[in-house]
């Protein structure tokens, strides 16, 4: 459940105060952007990639984004502040208010900038996957953005967990492992983990990018590559990605007999926890020198 204070349009206010409305047209039609992001000891981790991507996003969407990195994350902080809690989950959105016939009478301003918190969940020490074919579209322009349009995703998760499994491996068109509702996916063959490409129509997770450009084991090669069903079957191990879940094992994919190594995962998230308390720890710093 969501934090007593929220941050709208710059201010904070009270969870529950009604402050939207339905002519809000990113409201009711999913036109709008958004990002979750991990709260560590108060600090927004890896900031400057999720505005990256927001601001990519919103480019591609015609979302308003007036904010520089430093702006967007001086609001946020605020809010962390605000709910007294440095070690949370945050979920920020911008929704577009304007275009199309069901346009209310209020045009100002064009977008909402709405951000709230929660704790962390609790994803349990293994997960279990089913699988949905046809789920992505790579060949769409709007592929790997992460809009605020997001109910088949929640429709597939839900049905996840009607059915005993935590999550869903979403095939695209050509029957190509893509990723999960929300998170990607990784399979370890020996001493080489490979992770589906962008060309396959998943969405440029967070932990995905840090481990493909930052964390460096020796003897261990993490590549992006096609993956198909066959291939999860023949992988050593495989586990799914992030901001809120980290690296966490797969223990079951519906359909395939799939093995359970963990040696290289175990490597990986012990490389990637270093890395994220570096982060941390360098971000504490910047903040008492700018004090």
């Amino acid at each position: 459940m969501i934090r007593p204070q929220l941050l709208h349009n710059g201010q904070i206010r009270p969870s529950s105060e009604f402050i939207l409305n339905p002519g809000q047209v990113g409201l009711l039609s999913g036109w709008g952007i958004f990002s979750t992001i991990k709260v560590v000891e108060g600090v927004l981790f890896e900031f400057k990639r999720h505005w990256a991507r927001l601001s990519r996003d919103a480019d591609l969407l015609r979302v308003p984004f007036p904010w520089s990195a430093d702006e967007l994350e001086d609001m946020l902080l605020r809010l962390v502040e605000a709910n007294q809690e440095a070690n949370a989950t945050m979920r920020v959105a911008i929704v577009r208010n304007t275009g199309t016939m069901w346009s209310g009478p209020v045009t100002d301003p064009e977008f909402d900038l709405i951000a709230f918190t929660a704790p962390r969940s609790n994803w349990g020490s293994t997960c279990k996957l089913g699988i949905v074919p046809n789920a992505r579209h790579a060949a769409c322009v709007f592929t790997g953005t992460k809009t605020t349009s997001w109910a088949m995703n929640l429709v597939w998760y839900e049905e996840a967990h009607r059915r005993g499994q935590d999550e869903v491996v979403l095939l695209n068109e050509r029957g190509e492992v893509c990723e999960c509702t929300s998170a990607n996916i990784f399979a370890c063959f020996g001493d080489t983990v490979a992770t589906p490409p962008l060309s396959s129509g998943c969405l440029p997770g967070i932990t995905r990018q840090i481990l493909v450009e930052k964390i460096q084991i020796p003897g261990v090669q993490i590549i992006e590559r096609t993956i198909s069903l066959d291939d999860l079957e023949r992988a050593d191990g495989i586990f799914i990605t992030s901001s809120t879940r980290d690296l966490l094992p797969v223990s079951e994919v519906e359909g395939l007999a799939v093995q359970t190594g963990d040696r290289v995962r175990q490597s990986l998230a012990a490389e990637f926890e270093k890395y994220e308390r570096d982060y941390v720890a360098q971000a504490v710093r910047r903040a008492m020198v700018g004090t």
